[in-house]
């Protein structure tokens, strides 16, 4: 029983894989491995599943399960093929050479394994040559570099770049780490000199990238402490290069800690997840160091927010979060809580609260369990507490900076220390100093706490008559322009509720014209003007504050100029404006039954403001785009920045495809780099806002020329992104534009198909063909019809066992005109390449015929000529399909048309006949015709 289950389980893995479902057939290989099979059926089962790896593209998988169906049967070839094929993959060329040469010596006959033999061979060959002639050139390089005389010159800029561009190939880093590169390297980065350092830098990239054992090495070389303080240097291209370089150190030893070592790698790095701690915990210390550069601290920052949260909550392993909580929450807290100016202890820039406020949030969402989040709050607290008590007013000072800095990222934990004893009362009084430092701190938190609803209602009743105060009355513009932050976003508070208004008619009018104003004043600084840009954030709610605002172009350059700036903490702010601008958030049309029934229980009603009707969103839509949005917008999407966050991308994502909505505005999008833009939100950020993203690359892909939109290879990187919009958690628009794109791009060249079909899309395509919906079924098939112009998709049609071809042919005898064509072209299409196919037609359905006598009888060209072609291909693969079609109806119509007119029609019917002439089943007329 167990052995006949074993066996229909691989015959049925067979199947799956010569139909192209690689995971499906690698599932009954493995069902089949647990019913406990002989050690000869474990061989070839272990061999299948390599085989399923291989096509997967999952070499290390390959090599694995290859290995054990040797281990089984020492002499199986197959496996000793498919192991040196996996081998050779990942680079390990010495060593599939020798699985190989076994296979050349148990079939020496076999021209297949002849072949691989000779090409591997060559490609060692080529590796040796290369190495060797590398040799000299690396140790030159490292002479002119390390030479005294040659300070300053062409030479050694020249030898540096060559240094770095050979690092980048894994032979040529493998022979500057071989050649005692890594000690050579650490005498570039003891010059000191700038450029020497950036040399060494960029070039220990290459030595680390993708390389565990090399980036342990390098460490224990140049020691952890000294690498990370390198970011802290003053050189800002310095700094960024060391940033680079620890980013690549930990994604190499996080790849390892995910696979554990085997081998050679296993035999030289001991522990990755320890390294990683190392690493980790000197950030943490770099981050309090006095004297490190506000950049490095920053820098530092940004490579905690991208190494310690997990990337996704599917990962059930937080323990890096965790101890990086225990251990240096406190150390970002005061990074938090240091101000700019005057300058502190610690040098900070304007972006290093904003740096820290993301990180504190990143760690606060990446734990699982209230006991964890309590932990969390209660040592934000202490540190709160340990500041405002017993340090005096610049203790209180620094507790208020640090509750401004949870307020704008883990805002549970900053609510919490707002009510903390004593803390909203200070910062109530400050608000009244002398001090324009001490009013900035107090004011500022004042402005983050009305932003969260628990404190809203309380700040609307003591503090909006203090801001009013403040505003009117302060002679400093600093804190004039954040009293006037703090009114808009309690005149705010209704979003686009126009019923429920904060202010007087007209008040948010005037603090929007005022914000405006300091907005386009370039005397200000640029991080005081950032605050004229939160204020029109939450002013745009206000319909008549957007309708002004898109007026005034002025105020619109200087918002897409200071979106360009070096201060990135404006980016967020900028978003959310063009977002209530673009009216980009989702928004429902509520039932009317459900309002005439809240009427009647007098409940509140939302209203939308009459300007926010689609005639006033798309002219708001084409000033903007006029202006210059687009721009502004793919220069934020370029940030390097930890501001840049995921929301902030989805709330870029949501403006693009607002754009994008007008076919006509699509042209102007893309000629200022919206396609470019697009692709990275679209990879990255939200699931809402990668599906925005999607859609609008869709759309884009739709009316444009693709290979222009997206040149180059940029143009297989939105695959990806369009598959994802098939998945059944989107929307049915979302569905049929994902269809329609990627019904373009399969008509562009095979690689573009191939990619599609690697992405797994057939199976999402077929299952929309049999949609209820006419548009997506159309849509569906007409993609399904550009698809099988590739060999693996006429592989699945020719397969026996399934309803592919069934289907097409039902399709074409539709009612839907588009659905008939795209059906009956994909049918033409598939008997022309698959002649075994035209005999399974008539098997298929007993309406074949009639079908086709209804194509041949269209009143449309293109479904004639498409039935004519059908009929040609199936007389020509078969003398009695031929037969059957000539005592038919379709002898007489295919006379009639084999007369009309010249035209494809015409000769596809006169090819017919002539066929049937060749077969002898009707003669030719008299007149030879």
């Amino acid at each position: 029983m167990t052995a006949s289950s074993v066996e229909q389980l691989r015959k049925d893995g067979n199947e799956l894989f010569k139909c192209g479902d690689y995971e499906g057939a690698l599932t009954a290989y493995t069902q089949a491995l647990g019913l406990g099979a002989t050690p000869q059926d474990q061989a070839i089962l272990h061999r299948n599943r390599a085989a399923c790896h291989l096509k997967l593209e999952d070499y290390e998988k390959a090599e694995t399960e290859a290995t054990k169906a040797i281990e089984k049967d020492g002499g199986d070839v197959k496996a000793l093929y498919r192991r040196s094929q996996a081998l050779e993959k990942l680079g390990r060329l010495d060593q599939a050479v020798l699985d190989l040469q076994r296979c050349v010596s148990l079939e020496p006959k076999n021209k297949v394994f002849q072949e691989a033999l000779r090409n591997i061979a060559g490609q060692i060959q080529e590796k040796v040559r290369y190495m060797s002639s590398t040799d000299a050139k690396v140790e030159q390089m490292f002479q002119i570099l390390l030479d005294p005389q040659e300070k300053g010159t062409e030479k050694k800029q020249k030898a540096s770049q060559n240094l770095v561009v050979l690092a980048r190939e894994d032979a040529g880093a493998e022979k500057i780490f071989r050649s005692n590169g890594v000690q050579l390297l650490q005498r570039l980065l003891d010059t000191g000199e700038p450029d020497l350092m950036l040399a060494a830098l960029r070039t220990l990239v290459g030595i680390c990238s993708e390389h565990q054992s090399r980036t342990v090495a390098t460490l224990s070389v140049l020691g952890t402490r000294r690498v990370v303080s390198m970011l802290g240097v003053q050189n800002q291209a310095v700094s960024l290069a060391a940033c680079h370089l620890l980013q690549v150190m930990f994604d190499a030893l996080k790849e390892g800690v995910k696979k554990g070592f085997r081998g050679k790698e296993g035999a030289i790095i001991v522990d990755p997840a320890r390294e990683l701690k190392v690493l980790i915990s000197n950030l943490l210390e770099l981050l309090t160091e006095v004297g490190v550069s506000g950049q490095g601290r920053d820098n530092a920052l940004t490579l905690l927010i991208k190494v310690v949260p997990r990337k996704s909550p599917k990962d059930p392993n937080n323990s890096l979060t965790l101890w990086v909580i225990d251990q240096g929450l406190k150390k970002i807290l005061e990074v938090g809580g240091s101000v700019q100016d005057p300058p502190g202890e610690l040098t900070v820039t304007a972006n290093s609260r904003m740096s820290a406020s993301i990180l504190l949030s990143k760690l606060f969402d990446d734990l699982k369990c209230d006991a964890e989040r309590e932990n969390f709050h209660r040592l934000c607290e202490n540190y709160i507490k340990s500041w405002f008590e017993g340090h005096g007013l610049a203790g209180k000072l620094r507790a208020i900076q640090t509750v401004s800095c949870l307020l704008q990222g883990p805002c549970d934990a900053g609510n919490r220390a707002l009510e903390l004893n004593g803390v909203m009362e200070s910062v109530i009084a400050l608000c009244a100093s002398e001090k324009e430092e001490e009013q900035l701190v107090a004011v500022e938190a004042l402005i983050h706490a009305a932003g969260k609803a628990k404190r809203a209602s309380f700040i609307t009743a003591n503090g909006v008559s203090l801001l009013k105060d403040l505003y009117k009355r302060s002679e400093k513009d600093s804190i004039r322009i954040r009293a006037l932050v703090g009114l808009c976003k309690l005149g705010s508070a209704g979003g686009t509720d126009f019923s429920m208004k904060q202010f007087a008619e007209g008040s948010t009018l005037k603090l929007a014209k005022q914000c405006r104003k300091w907005l386009c004043n370039d005397q200000m600084d640029v991080g005081t003007r950032r605050w004229a840009v939160e204020g029109l954030a939450y002013l745009t709610f206000d319909a008549d504050v957007k309708e002004e605002f898109v007026e005034d172009a002025a105020a619109l350059k200087a918002l897409f100029r200071l979106s360009k700036s070096e201060e990135r903490s404006v980016l967020f702010a900028v978003a959310s404006a063009l977002v209530n601008c673009t009216n980009s958030y989702d928004y429902e049309e509520p039932d009317p039954k459900m309002v005439e029934l809240a009427k009647y229980a007098k409940q509140h009603v939302p209203e939308q403001h009459p300007k926010d009707k689609p005639s006033f969103v798309r002219a708001r839509v084409k000033k903007l785009l006029a202006a210059g949005v687009v721009s502004a917008m793919t220069c934020m999407v370029k940030t390097e920045s930890p501001v840049l966050t995921s929301s902030c991308r989805e709330l870029l994502s949501r403006v693009f495809l607002a754009l994008v909505e007008e076919v006509e505005d699509r042209g102007t999008v893309v000629a200022q780099g919206g396609g470019k833009a697009l692709l990275p939100l679209a990879l990255e950020g939200t699931d809402v806002g990668q599906t925005k993203a999607a859609q609008a690359l869709a759309k884009l892909t739709i009316t444009s020329n693709p290979e222009m939109t997206f040149p180059g290879e940029r143009i297989y990187e939105v695959v990806r992104p369009l598959v994802s919009l098939l998945h059944l958690n989107c929307s049915g628009l979302q569905n049929f534009e994902a269809l329609m794109a990627l019904t373009n791009l399969a008509g562009i060249s095979e690689r573009l198909r191939q990619k599609i079909l690697k992405e797994k899309a057939v199976p999402m395509i077929e299952g929309y063909m049999f949609e209820e919906h006419e548009m997506l079924r159309r849509a569906a098939t007409e993609c399904m019809c550009n698809l099988a112009m590739s060999k693996e998709v006429q592989d699945l049609f020719e397969a026996t066992g399934n309803d592919r071809l069934k289907l097409l042919v039902l399709y074409s005898g539709e009612d839907d005109e588009l659905l008939r064509r795209a059906a009956a072209g994909g049918l033409a299409m598939l008997t022309s390449v698959r002649p075994s196919l035209c005999s399974r037609i008539p098997q298929v359905t007993t309406h074949w015929l009639e079908i086709l006598q209804a194509l041949l009888l269209s009143p449309s060209q293109e479904l004639q000529h498409r039935g004519a072609v059908v009929v040609l291909n199936m007389v020509e693969a078969s003398r009695e399909i031929a037969s059957t079609l000539m005592e038919s109806e379709v002898l007489e119509i295919l006379s009639v048309l084999a007369k009309d007119k010249e035209s494809p029609v015409t000769r596809a019917a006169t090819a017919c006949l002539g066929k049937a002439v060749e077969y002898g089943l009707i003669k030719p007329s008299q007149d030879g015709k």
